[in-house]
């Protein structure tokens, strides 16, 4: 809980508003997991695609993204109505992308790995769409939600404790569901209840913050010149959105890897449940220490922190072969801890950020930075598998069509270092940007 006793009262949030709009990380949280974690290794051990098509697959939807999400940001920041400009999207675009999550593993099944591959493209395209309209309004809220960096700092912390917890359902249940049915029906059968779970959190988040103030109306961010020139035009989000996108790209390889790494390189696909839960399940014990030392030391520094702590967890990793399997999930659970304070710092610096650049320019920013914010998280998050596929082929890894297959030696290898030293190469690959102390408080 935020000591609130400093806060003008007009900027305080209820417990109730805090965990009604943390219950938007249920969908975000699903959507950000399963595809990054199950549609890699569905394409490349269900359908039979090749892992750096398989990867390419993957990306190609989410790069769309990149170019759509400023605009869904400047077309919520120009939304007017009782409802305010963010949670009517936050309805239509969950339910949308609830459907539309459901049909991506629902293919047709035709026998033909080429045919079934443009359909999962295609569907993951039009779910990715969806996902910007939910995604971009529900990341522009908190800095209309409050002025105070504070609240900001917890309602982020909330967030992210209901993000681990969706995390943490979808990582060890969605592969738990595909494996109890098996085969494509498994797929099927998981795709609905996260589609489901997609849907409980954007009727939650939209009902949750219905007594959410509705910001004053300001100047919107006109069109792609304008965004292009407000981008440029703050520093401090410049170089938070650059430090956020590399890390991402390496949670992305990451969590692609995540599979492959219980299956092959532990050699027994059931270490996967306990692999995820060993990631996620300490953000929930250790949010309130980074709240912490974001306050007592400053945001950028727990940042910095964070990064070393999730990169030393994720080179412990690289022992995978040697290490009994005990040890690595320690060595994950260590990673978790740092995760957790990444998901906290780079979004409460962007509420920050946001707040100060509007009432420095006098102009909606929420929107349109949120969109650049997201279209930056879901490269980065798209780029991983691409990236971790990518690894896969030049490994030699063996694609099936369902049916158990002897990897080669430098498979195993490359399974390990794309879900360990990569991804600890590219979080270091950020500190420097952070170095910067004038940028953050």
């Amino acid at each position: 809980m935020a000591n609130t006793s400093h806060i003008p009262a007009e900027d305080q949030l209820t417990v109730g508003t805090r965990f009604g709009y943390a219950l938007g990380s249920l969908s975000t949280g699903a959507f950000g997991t399963v595809p990054g974690l199950l549609l890699l290794p569905y394409l490349t051990d269900t359908l039979g695609v090749g892992a750096s098509v398989a990867g390419l697959l993957v990306l190609l939807p989410k790069a769309w993204d990149v170019v759509f999400n400023p605009i869904a940001g400047r077309i919520s920041d120009r939304t007017t109505g009782r409802l305010g400009a963010r949670r009517p999207y936050l309805l239509y675009g969950g339910i949308g992308l609830a459907i539309t999550f459901a049909a991506l593993f629902a293919g047709p099944d035709t026998g033909s790995a080429t045919v079934d591959a443009l359909y999962v493209a295609f569907v993951f395209l039009v779910c990715a769409t969806a996902y910007a309209f939910f995604q971009v309004p529900y990341n522009a809220l908190p800095a209309e939600m409050t002025t105070s960096p504070k609240e900001r700092t917890s309602i982020t912390a909330w967030r992210i404790a209901v993000l681990a917890v969706a995390i943490l359902i979808c990582g060890a249940g969605a592969p738990a569901v595909r494996d109890a049915v098996g085969g494509l029906a498994g797929y099927r059968v998981m795709g609905i209840a996260v589609g489901v779970l997609i849907l409980l959190g954007a009727v939650g988040v939209f009902f949750g913050t219905a007594r959410t103030r509705v910001a004053q109306p300001l100047p919107s961010v006109a069109g792609w010149r304008e965004t292009v020139a407000a981008v440029r035009d703050c520093p401090p989000f410049r170089v938070l959105l650059t430090a956020f996108v590399i890390q991402a790209v390496g949670i992305g390889t990451l969590l692609a890897g995540v599979d492959y790494l219980a299956r092959v390189g532990l050699g027994d696909k059931s270490w996967q449940p306990l692999l995820f839960a060993a990631f996620v399940g300490p953000a929930l014990l250790v949010m309130p220490l980074w709240q912490r030392v974001g306050s007592r030391h400053g945001k950028r520094s727990g940042f910095v922190v964070a990064s070393l702590v999730f990169a030393v967890g994720l080179l412990g990793v690289l022992g995978a072969r040697v290490f009994p399997p005990v040890l690595i999930v320690l060595f994950v659970a260590v990673a978790g801890i740092g995760y957790a304070g990444l998901q906290v710092f780079p979004l409460s610096l962007l509420a920050d950020v946001i707040g100060n650049e509007e009432g420095r320019t006098g102009q909606v920013r929420a929107g349109v930075f949120a969109g650049v914010w997201t279209a930056g998280e879901t490269l980065g998050l798209a780029l991983g598998p691409a990236l971790y596929g990518g690894i896969l082929a030049l490994g030699g890894y063996v694609s099936s069509t369902g049916e158990s297959v002897a990897q080669p030696s430098s498979a195993i290898t490359a399974v390990i270092i794309g879900v360990a030293l990569v991804p600890a190469l590219f979080t270091l690959a950020a500190l420097p940007l952070l170095r910067r102390k004038e940028l953050f408080s």
